[in-house]
């Protein structure tokens, strides 16, 4: 293929039009591991609350990469050094920074594959695809495990102020129309800079970036945390949880072959060879609710309840609280409703359980960010903010829920 063919522009709703820089990002665009995203959604579950909440990892992906190019732009106009490999591998690792996400974002992460977290996964396709692209993503590798020597390279890829958060909010804000999410990523942009080696924001910025925290909280608790939102994705856990337990009593369940594979086999990290990575890559979205379709007529009374909850949106109740919640309430939940279902006691949890949420939309541990004085000193944003709204931002809040069936309530 001739390589200017290659250096085509997609059309954003959030950007506009965003140009792939250059021929080996196109032709990872181009690979089946990464087209695979178009068949992930971004927002798990979220379109049970947010109809328009369908967009998915690969809108995500290619915007991170966009703003990514602009913040590479705009830190060499105030005179920051970074080389052509350097901006590539900075490109290619945000690019890549969610590739290992399995279907609906972070289900598979908590039931079919044993603690395996997507970034884990993200690492094992990128080292996979430098074998394929012989050696050309390795500066990219080197800058997402956080090991090039420039730390600011890390902080754009993954810290408390980074083109993933970036790209999330603005995007998520606009495809669940829930707009205290909206945020001014052009401003946060040009304020950048570099200073000692590390990423700071200019003073003039700060109002940018309290708008930034204020909004991140804003999206996990109206959108990320919304009540219903979290028990379906619960739900969905737990019918994959369900599906791998009757599948080890050898009980066969209707579903895709690299579906069945996760059923059958215990995969924890160490057994991610490159087969299993390849299975695991035929996995997306459509196989999931594909398989949910079928088993919500499946004969066991757990897994095709919960399929029936997932597939009619009649979910499961959840109660919010301040509060822990109290165990002998949560005992008589689960006796009345061993007393109406034919379930046996040991299945209870699938129905009647406890939880919680935890949401901190300013983390210093991980990273502050830092406002740079016209003096050059560097400061805390809590510190350098007149807004006490901040500190409030920076301390986690907990909230506890339980989940119960519906014919419960008033019964």
């Amino acid at each position: 293929m001739n390589p200017t063919n290659k250096l085509k522009i997609f059309n954003d709703p959030i950007y506009g039009f965003i140009t792939i820089p250059n021929t080996l990002i196109y032709d990872l665009i181009q690979h089946p591991y990464f087209q695979r995203l178009r068949r992930i959604s971004q927002m798990g579950m979220s379109y049970l609350v947010y109809p328009g909440a369908h967009h998915t990892r690969f809108h995500h992906a290619i915007g991170c990469m966009h703003i990514m190019q602009k913040a590479i732009e705009t830190l060499r106009f105030k005179g920051v050094s970074i080389s052509e490999d350097e901006a590539n591998g900075l490109l290619i690792a945000i690019l890549l920074h969610d590739i290992g996400h399995g279907p609906y974002s972070h289900a598979m992460e908590n039931s079919i594959v044993e603690d395996v977290h997507h970034e884990e996964i993200s690492l094992l396709f990128m080292h996979h695809l430098n074998t394929e692209f012989e050696g050309k993503l390795s500066l990219a590798i080197q800058i997402f495990k956080g090991e090039y020597p420039r730390k600011f390279f890390y902080q754009l890829i993954s810290s408390q102020l980074d083109m993933d958060r970036m790209d999330y909010l603005k995007r998520d804000s606009f495809y669940s129309g829930v707009a205290e999410g909206n945020i001014n990523s052009d401003r946060l942009i040009q304020m950048m800079n570099v200073q000692d080696e590390q990423l700071v924001i200019e003073e003039k910025g700060i109002y940018s970036v309290e708008k930034f925290l204020v909004a991140r909280r804003l999206m996990y608790w109206q959108a990320y945390l919304h009540k219903t939102s979290v028990v379906a994705e619960i739900i969905l856990t737990k019918i994959l949880k369900r599906a791998k337990e009757l599948t080890e009593k050898g009980i066969l369940l209707d579903c895709c072959k690299p579906l069945l594979y996760f059923m059958h086999n215990k995969v924890s990290l160490g057994d991610f060879n490159d087969a299993v990575l390849d299975t695991f890559a035929l996995l997306d979205d459509v196989d999931v609710m594909s398989a949910i379709k079928n088993w919500q007529f499946n004969e066991d009374y757990v897994l095709s309840a919960l399929c029936k909850m997932i597939i009619n949106r009649d979910l499961l109740k959840i109660q919010m609280s301040e509060d822990k919640p109290d165990k002998e309430n949560l005992n008589q939940l689960k006796e009345r409703f061993l007393k109406i279902s034919p379930i046996d006691a040991k299945d209870i949890e699938y129905f009647v359980f406890k939880g919680k949420l935890k949401n901190q939309a300013y983390n210093k541990n991980s990273g502050p960010i830092s406002i740079v004085k016209k003096d050059k000193t560097i400061e805390d944003v809590v510190e350098a903010s007149d807004q006490l709204h901040l500190k409030a931002l920076s301390k986690p809040v907990t909230k506890y829920f339980i989940c119960f069936p519906k014919v419960l309530i008033d019964t």
